[in-house]
């Protein structure tokens, strides 16, 4: 009652109303004469009040203030849009818990503080953490900061990090290597793909690689100019796949010649090893489709893997726009060509689309992306990792899942079609065609063989 103030039939004044009226209804505590008053000294509304006679909302305000003004006692003009989205929150008692405790908003205090101007510059000066990558994305969210490629232009500050303290040759060799080979090529592609990747993390192991072999180099007094292939092969002989990223290292080194042309085995090609069976597929598709106990997202992300054999990354860069209704009908866009999707499926996503957003007040702005699956940082879709850690206890392990899902797909469809609808190369849908092939005739014969036992062991009636 005390947080769904009405209006009191007694006094018309909106007001909780905690005590009865003789013929029942309910009144205010005034009208019911108690001494207790739920009016808010500062705006004037009724309802449970939070601090010193004041309502959550208005505690939030004046506690907002403190929080960012700077060293002339206002509001930077730069965190006013911070001020307004928070001051707006739905649940302001929530809030102000956040301000309380958040170390993001010690890290929003801090730069209101310190009274220089908020730039991308500025907060790569400080150290890197989740803290500050919270912080960038909702000012970038706010429009406070322009957008950039997060993912890539981090590179430079934790390479900074990575470099400090390194030998002095071996920062000499990385940093261009860094900045004008791999960054460079990362940007050039990132341009030119039609849906968000993320090279930071390829492109940060081939830094630590390249460091990684001239230490070896160092320690083995082997000259880089006198690299000889025989010490490369007894390098990679003695680590895993992952070394064979050197080849990038190697492939920049040898194009300003300070190696000779060397070779780096291709890792060989195989074929998927994890594939969930097709019965354990249609049971999982069918329990997303239908199980109201499972959350609304996690069936969703969990039946389009499933059906459709989507990577967990392109599934949560998914947008409500690539959902459309047309004639009757839903379809989904993944790539060029939208999809018609099944009549439960349909449902199920338009139902995520509309649901109201459960996540933290910011993120309930109208800026940035319509994501289908937004994250806890404004203005950001869910993490790959939270996506695919929410679907494991339910049984659903995105690899093999999707697997199976495009195993079955590429027994259905001609590659080129498979290549168009999902967005893949077309030598990869190929590839998924030929693997279908052999992975349908070991399926078929291993349920033949299941059958022929389990009829060799019912009894005869």
């Amino acid at each position: 009652m005390l947080d769904a103030p009405a209006i009191c039939p007694g006094c018309g004044r909106h007001q909780p109303l905690i005590g009865i009226a003789e013929d029942g209804t309910r009144i205010c505590g005034a009208c019911a004469g108690t001494a207790f008053d739920y009016t808010c000294r500062t705006c004037g509304l009724g309802g449970r009040t939070y601090a010193d006679s004041e309502c959550a909302r208005c505690v939030l305000i004046a506690r907002l203030q403190q929080l960012l003004a700077g060293p002339d006692g206002r509001i930077p003009a730069q965190l006013q849009p911070l001020r307004d989205a928070l001051a707006l929150a739905e649940r302001p008692r929530g809030i102000l818990l956040w301000l309380k405790r958040s170390p993001n908003a010690a890290l929003f205090a801090s730069l209101a503080a310190s009274g220089e101007p908020i730039t991308h510059q500025r907060l790569d000066q400080l150290p890197p953490s989740r803290h500050l990558h919270y912080v960038r994305h909702t000012l970038v969210h706010l429009g406070v900061l322009p957008e950039r490629d997060e993912e890539l232009d981090r590179i430079p500050a934790w390479l900074d990090t990575v470099l400090a303290g390194r030998p002095a040759g071996h920062v000499q060799m990385v940093r261009p290597y860094a900045h004008w080979y791999l960054l460079r090529r990362a940007r050039r592609r990132a341009a030119q793909r039609r849906r968000p990747a993320e090279p930071g993390s390829f492109l940060r192991t081939r830094v630590l690689l390249a460091l990684e072999f001239l230490a070896w180099l160092d320690e083995h007094g082997i000259a880089l100019d006198e690299l000889r292939q025989e010490d490369l092969d007894r390098w990679l002989d003695a680590g895993n796949t992952r070394t064979y990223a050197i080849r990038y290292f190697l492939s920049w080194t040898t194009s300003h010649g300070l190696t000779s042309r060397l070779k780096v085995p291709s890792i060989p090609r195989q074929q998927p090893s994890h594939l969930m069976d097709e019965d354990g597929r249609w049971q999982l598709l069918k329990r997303c489709l239908t199980d109201e106990s499972m959350a609304l997202d996690t069936r969703a992300a969990g039946a389009l893997i499933l059906l459709f054999g989507l990577h967990a990354s392109h599934v949560r860069h998914l947008t409500t726009t690539q959902l459309t209704r047309r004639d009757g009908n839903s379809y989904l866009t993944l790539d060029q060509h939208p999809i018609l999707l099944p009549p439960r499926l349909a449902k199920l996503l338009h139902q995520l689309a509309e649901a109201p957003h459960t996540r933290a007040g910011l993120t309930r702005t109208n800026r940035g992306e319509p994501w289908l699956f937004p994250g806890l940082v404004p203005g950001r879709p869910t993490s790959q990792t939270g996506l695919s850690s929410k679907l494991l206890p339910h049984g659903i392990d995105t690899r093999p899942a999707r697997n199976a899902a495009l195993v079955a797909l590429a027994g259905d469809l001609p590659a080129p079609v498979l290549a168009s609808i999902l967005g893949l190369h077309t030598n990869t849908a190929v590839r998924w065609a030929g693997f279908a092939k052999t992975s349908w005739a070991d399926y078929v014969a291993a349920r033949a063989a299941d059958l022929q036992r389990e009829r060799n062991t019912t009894p005869q009636k």
